[in-house]
């Protein structure tokens, strides 16, 4: 468990630095799908589903 989250804690770092830096590619891509993959796998993985559903019904119900 303690280097699952490391891992995802370097993961996390490296794609905030690429977003910042403004240019995705194909490997920085693949380092945004494996923090994915890794974040699935922790106890927090309900909590974000749980906020991504709930934005996801705030926005539905959004009229333009």
């Amino acid at each position: 468990m303690a280097i699952s989250i490391s891992v995802v804690l370097l993961l996390l770092v490296l794609v905030v630095v690429f977003m910042r830096s403004g240019s995705l590619r194909m490997s920085n891509a693949l380092v945004c799908v494996l923090l994915g993959f890794l974040l699935a796998s922790t106890s927090i993985a309900p909590t974000i589903s749980d906020g991504l559903a709930t934005t996801t019904r705030i926005v539905s119900g959004v009229r333009p």
